[in-house]
C-alpha cells in the first residue's frame, strides 16, 4: 500500500500525481488539492477551479483580482 504524502495514511487505492516533474501520492483529492492547488493571492483559499492570473499571482475569481488592484480582469458572464 502507498503512504499518503500529506496525511501519511496508508491507503489500496492512494494514486500518485506528477506535477513540476516531482511525484506525490495521495489518498484522496482533498489531500491533492491541499498540497498541489494554488491560493488565491488576495483571499487565500484554494483555486480548484479555472481562476483567474495576474502579473504572475493566482486569483480564485476576478473580484479577489481586482481587490489586489489589478483592473484588467472579469469573470466570465453569459
Amino acid at each position: 500500500m502507498a503512504k499518503c504524502d500529506v496525511c501519511g495514511n496508508e491507503y489500496d487505492k492512494a494514486f500518485e500525481v506528477t506535477a513540476g516533474g516531482k511525484r506525490h501520492v495521495f489518498d484522496s483529492f482533498e489531500c491533492a488539492i491541499h498540497r498541489l492547488a494554488p491560493a488565491c493571492a488576495h483571499c487565500g483559499c484554494k483555486v480548484v477551479g479555472h481562476g483567474v492570473e495576474a502579473r504572475g499571482e493566482f486569483f480564485c475569481c476576478a473580484s479577489c483580482a481586482r481587490m489586489a488592484g489589478e483592473q484588467g480582469l472579469r469573470d466570465r458572464v453569459a
